[in-house]
Parts: structure tokens; C-alpha cells; sequence
């Protein structure tokens, strides 16, 4: 008898059906592993493994036990018993109470919540399991030792070996902070309510009426999100193919023919990736501060009189603020992103052009071709369809480039809009930026969650769309 592979019509089985028919036509050992993973390996042989799984489930029914489903049994308020100093008549002094943590409520419900899910999974996996030894036993056949699965596991199944630890880590690092991170989102959790003093509790969709202007007393919040949300996608935009089509043509200028010293152009370029980006963001802050260096330099060659003249400056102005001023600052954090990001990208694009076929620039020379439209009709094609999806992956790295922003204008741009100063934002914000401002300064825990959240529907949603249209197929020539 054999595990059937395949429903009644044909299809394949799902983990579910799998799992209902190893039930349903398993021996008592097979329906026992449900309840005691061991008991079906014993059972069936294998005593190792039968320590091991049962090891397993029992330090995960340990935890829930003693904190799992306490925290759980309160998750839905998050607590209701606030720190507090008590007499204590048996010592005569005063002492703290028995008190609730609504955010280790928070945590450890989460971490239940998952503990649970992965035992209900493990338990379907062993019993499936279990109904595989049944079978090889009635078909005269020897199970595994443990050292054969050993063996196993170390050659046929090596992969799955290789997959434990990352996917361990994507629930740990990942997966349980994302689910905190949205919780959060709904409740109050801010420094009006900063566990173990005090507690926070659920608010529903507040928040995010906030955030979105539903309320009167929260217009100032949603004014700063349409305005650093808006400049952080035209940053993300021109941060994005400023870079790449810098470096694409700084890659083209650099392998011309006709280029002199083309390896000690590409090691000068080079120099700017070696330096780490938060040295030369730190540097470039001072150069360009109001009493730095370019100013400096541009009073004495009378730049500065001459942006008055044409009415770029304020008469009374004896500076240009470059990262002082909004409009000024915005150019600026793009230029100098331009310059932190192409060599970057002229290192990929050199990659990528050297592949191109030469016999194909060579024939659309012969045919009269002129440099720019080889490059509009098959470098740029070729480019887009090599690097299309890492352009998807930069757009959204830099929806979320904290360094730039905050390096260049922390203790330097100060904002004169008092509706954003109420919200702990500045024009120069990024999202990312302003959700660091709201949880390192103003310990805004709730509506940095609603942001964070926001980043991440954005993101998904782009990448999602590019995704879709974008052509995952080699270029093509005529």
C-alpha cells in the first residue's frame, strides 16, 4: 500500500489532504504522533527521533504554558493592572505591584501566535511522516535509521539543511517584528503611554485616521504626510536614473577609443566607493554648511552677489543655503547623490555594455547609425532588459535611503513650517527619516508604526506593478 500522490480527479494533493489521509488511514501509532510526536516513531522503530521531535514539541508546549497563553489571555486589552508602588504590611515598605507589561503582552502574544502555527504544522508533517513509515513497513521495508536520515539530510535533502537557519532567521528577524509592527499600529503606544510605567491599548483605526486627516486635532499629521511622502517619491525618482544613466554614460565615456587613460579615470571614480559613504556624506555636510569651505569660495568669486543680482538670493543674505533652505537643500541632496552613486552604477553599466555583441555595433555602423541611436535602439534596450529589475530594486532601496537624508541635514536644516514641526517632520524628510525622528525624539511608537506600514504598501505596490510589465526576456536586435 502506497501513499496515493494524487486526488480522485487527478490533481495532486494538497498538505491538508495529505495530511487527512495519513490521519484517517493511519495505525493507533500514526494517530497517536497528533497528540505525542514521539509516540508514532517509537512506535514505528525510532527511538532518536522520537526524543528529538518529542524534545521539540515539548519545549514549545513549555513556553506557551508559562508565558504564551498567559499573554494571550490578555491580548485583548494589553493589560489592566498599571505599575504602582504598594505597602506591603508583611515587610512594612513599600513595593512595586504585580503589574501588567502591555508591551511584553504584545511581544510574547505574537511569539505565541506563531509558536502555535508552526507546532500545528509540525504536528501535520508528523503525522504524514509516521504514515510513510506504516507504509514502507507494510510493504516489507526497513525505515531509515537515524543515522541514514542523517546521511540524508547531509546529501539528497542538503537544501533543506541549508534552508533551517535562513528561515529560522526570516521568522525571528522578520516575520515576528512585521507582525509587531503593525499591532503596534493600533494601539495608543506612545510617551503618554511608555511600558512598564504606564500601559497602551488598542485604538482600532485611529492612528491611521490621523495620519490621513480623519480628525481635527490630527490635520497637522496628515498635512507632513503629503508633503514628505510627495518628496520622497520625486527623491526616489531622480535618485534612482540620475545614477544610472550618470554611470551608464560615465561607463561609455570612460571605454571610448578615443578616451586617454581610461583605467585612471575608472581608479579616480573608484576612490569614492573604497571611502565609506557615511565619511564623505559627513564631509560634503561641512563643505556645504553656511560657513563652510563652497560658500566661502563662492563670496569670493562673487557667485553669491551675482544669484542676488538675478534674484536666486534674499538681499540680506550673505550665504547661499544650500542645506538650509528646502529648495536649495533638495538640489543639493540630489546632486550630491549623483555623486555618491554613479561610480557606483559605472561599474554595473561596464559590466553590462562589455556584453553587448560587437558584431551588432559594428553592423548598424556600416548601416549609418549614428552614436545616439545606437544607444537609444540597442545599448538602452539591452540595459533596461539586464537592469530593469535592479532599477526596481533601487527605486525602492532609495524610498528608504536613510543616510543620505539624515546625514546631510541632522542639526542642519532646521524647518521654519510650524504645521510640520508639529509632527516632528521637516521638508527634507523621507518617510524613513521622519519614522526615525518620531520613535528616537518624540518616541511616537504608534505613528511610526502606521508609517512604517505605509512604506511598506508603497514599496509592495511598486514593485509589484514593475514587476508585472517589466520584460524578463534578453533583448533582442534586428
Amino acid at each position: 500500500m502506497v501513499l496515493a500522490p494524487s486526488r480522485g480527479d487527478g490533481k495532486e494533493a494538497n498538505f491538508i489532504q495529505k495530511f487527512g489521509r495519513a490521519f484517517v488511514r493511519g495505525d493507533a501509532f500514526t494517530k497517536l504522533s497528533l497528540l505525542v510526536w514521539g509516540l508514532g516513531y517509537i512506535g514505528h522503530g525510532q527511538l532518536i527521533k522520537a526524543l528529538l521531535v518529542t524534545l521539540v514539541q515539548g519545549l514549545g508546549l513549555y513556553f506557551l504554558g508559562t508565558s504564551g497563553i498567559p499573554a494571550l489571555k490578555k491580548f485583548g486589552t494589553l493589560g489592566t493592572v498599571q505599575m504602582e508602588m504598594q505597602f506591603n504590611p508583611v515587610t512594612l515598605k513599600n513595593e512595586v505591584n504585580n503589574y501588567d507589561n502591555s508591551f511584553a503582552i504584545l511581544l510574547l502574544s505574537v511569539i505565541a501566535l506563531v509558536v502555535i502555527v508552526s507546532l500545528v504544522v509540525a504536528t501535520m508533517m508528523v503525522v504524514q511522516s509516521n504514515y510513510l513509515l506504516q507504509q514502507q513497513k507494510a510493504a516489507g521495508k526497513k525505515p531509515n535509521s537515524f543515522r541514514q536520515d542523517i546521511n540524508c539530510y547531509l546529501n539528497e535533502k542538503f537544501y533543506v539543511t541549508l534552508l533551517t537557519l535562513p528561515v529560522l532567521g526570516v521568522v525571528v528577524f522578520t516575520i515576528v517584528p512585521l507582525f509587531i509592527l503593525i499591532a503596534v499600529a493600533f494601539t495608543n503606544y506612545d510617551q503618554q503611554h511608555m511600558p512598564p510605567a504606564a500601559l497602551f491599548t488598542w485604538v482600532g483605526l485611529a492612528n491611521f485616521a490621523s495620519l490621513f486627516g480623519g480628525q481635527s486635532l490630527s490635520m497637522t499629521f496628515s498635512y507632513a504626510f503629503g508633503k514628505v511622502l510627495s518628496w520622497t517619491l520625486v527623491w526616489a525618482f531622480f535618485a534612482t536614473f540620475t545614477t544610472f544613466f550618470g554611470g551608464v554614460f560615465l561607463a561609455m565615456f570612460i571605454n571610448n577609443k578615443n578616451t586617454k587613460c581610461p583605467q585612471l579615470w575608472r581608479t579616480l571614480f573608484m576612490i569614492t566607493i573604497g571611502v565609506p559613504q557615511f565619511v564623505t556624506l559627513l564631509l560634503v555636510r561641512n563643505f556645504f554648511s553656511d560657513a563652510g569651505i563652497f560658500n566661502t569660495m563662492m563670496n569670493n568669486a562673487g557667485v553669491t552677489d551675482l544669484l542676488k543680482t538675478i534674484g536666486l538670493l534674499g538681499q540680506g543674505m550673505d550665504h547661499i543655503p544650500f542645506l538650509t533652505d528646502q529648495h536649495w537643500a533638495k538640489f543639493m541632496i540630489i546632486m550630491i547623490n549623483i555623486w555618491v552613486g554613479i561610480p557606483y552604477q559605472m561599474l554595473i553599466a561596464t559590466g553590462v555594455l562589455m556584453n553587448i555583441p560587437s558584431d551588432i555595433l559594428e553592423a548598424s555602423t556600416i548601416d549609418g547609425a549614428s552614436p545616439l541611436q545606437c544607444f537609444i535602439h540597442i545599448k538602452l534596450p539591452y540595459l533596461l532588459s539586464v537592469q530593469g529589475p535592479a532599477l526596481v530594486t533601487d527605486f525602492v532601496k532609495n524610498v528608504n535611503n536613510f543616510n543620505v537624508i539624515y546625514l546631510l541635514t541632522q542639526d542642519v536644516y532646521k524647518t521654519k513650517d510650524q504645521a510640520m514641526a508639529a509632527s516632528s517632520a521637516k521638508e527634507v524628510d523621507l518617510l524613513v527619516t521622519w519614522l526615525f525622528r518620531l520613535t528616537q525624539e518624540q518616541y511616537n511608537y504608534k505613528m511610526a508604526a502606521v508609517i512604517g506600514i505605509m512604506v511598506f504598501i508603497i514599496c509592495a505596490i511598486f514593485t509589484l506593478v514593475c514587476f508585472r510589465f517589466i520584460n524578463k526576456k534578453e533583448a533582442t536586435f534586428s
